[in-house]
């Protein structure tokens, strides 16, 4: 499998993204934690077309960092290109964006870094798990 996958994503910044509604802040603007997850379901989307079937990724490593702030009503692009693949090891960067209203183009960058994904076997994966 060759690296360079990759996913574009677009997210509206609603009250409920916000560092006040997800804890991780006071002001009501993108919190980091679901920049983080709408980062993560971009490096979903990029590796999932390839996955065998029963298989699925878990996240192992973040590396992200969160520069700019973005308002409620505010248009986020995240783009996930994978860089490396290692077996069953997968490496993607990321960058998230604001996108332009008026040009529907990638604006001002909110966030880059790298996200590390192991591809499983889902039922092996679950069965593992401690109850």
């Amino acid at each position: 499998m060759s690296s360079g996958a990759t996913a574009r994503l677009r997210f509206t910044v609603t009250d409920d993204d916000t560092a006040l509604a997800v804890g991780s802040g006071s002001l009501p603007v993108l919190g980091t934690p679901r920049l983080l997850a709408w980062c993560e379901a971009a490096t979903c989307a990029a590796l999932d077309p390839s996955l065998d079937d029963g298989a699925t990724s878990v996240g192992t490593r973040v590396q992200v960092e969160h520069s700019a702030a973005s308002p409620v009503g505010a248009l986020v692009e995240i783009e996930a290109t994978r860089t490396f693949v290692d077996g069953r090891l997968h490496r993607f960067s990321i960058a998230a964006r604001d996108v332009e209203h008026d040009h529907a183009q990638p604006g001002r960058l909110l966030a880059t870094g790298e996200i590390t994904r192991v591809v499983v076997d889902a039922e092996r994966f679950l069965a593992r798990l401690v109850r």
